[in-house]
């Protein structure tokens, strides 16, 4: 089993900061963590990004994930990929980056969870939990409940897969997540923008770990 961090956090397409800058103040907050999500870029701005974005997380030991643009595998010192399309064929995936890459894909149901697990995904990202501004989407909020009934079906199955909540969360959100039993959270718009980028991720951070169940 790869390893996959507790918290993930994710660029985006902001105003106020480039996704560089975001990566870098990440970084210096701890993170073990960067997916870089940008879907408005051509190929060579994107390595632009990513290139500079792997020197920082190589300074800070941190596991550099892009979203989609799998096409740039072995153009940059990318370890993994995350994709958003629920019906992508990790299954060809695996074949097209190999083994040592790591491959998260995006869920929106348990049964999207079943097939991530069974075609070899090494992660799910699972949501959206609730209404979210940094990635509008007309999928059906899960709440609570949704990760709770997840839990329960995947281990009913004997079905084993880091399940990440993601979609709008806050930090009085995560202890409540946690303790339905997922592996992790993912987040972005809530650290992007609060007063103290620092102080959010850390903030998030100290939540998920003293909030796992072991």
């Amino acid at each position: 089993m790869k390893y996959v961090e507790k918290l993930h956090y994710i660029t985006h397409d902001i105003p106020h900061l480039s996704h560089i800058e975001q990566a870098q103040l990440a970084c210096e907050a701890g993170a073990k963590w960067i997916q870089y999500r940008c879907l408005s870029k051509n190929d060579e701005a994107l390595l632009q990004d990513i290139n500079a974005i792997a020197e920082i997380c190589d300074d800070w030991g941190t596991t550099l994930i892009v979203t989609d643009h799998v096409h740039l595998n072995g153009k940059a010192d990318i370890q993994g990929f995350h994709m958003e399309d629920m019906d992508a064929d990790f299954i060809a995936l695996r074949k097209l980056v190999g083994h040592d890459i790591t491959l998260g894909g995006s869920a929106n149901t348990v049964e999207n969870l079943i097939r991530l697990a069974q075609e070899g995904a090494d992660y799910a990202g699972y949501g959206p939990f609730a209404i979210t501004e940094t990635k509008p989407n007309k999928y059906n909020l899960l709440g609570i409940e949704g990760y709770q009934q997840a839990v329960k079906e995947l281990k009913a199955q004997s079905i084993s897969i880091p399940v990440l909540a993601v979609g709008g969360i806050k930090t009085y959100n995560v202890e409540a997540l946690m303790q339905t039993g997922i592996y992790g959270i993912a987040v972005s718009g809530a650290i992007n923008f609060a007063d103290d980028f620092i102080e959010a991720y850390q903030d998030f951070y100290t939540l998920v770990k003293e909030s796992t169940v072991n």
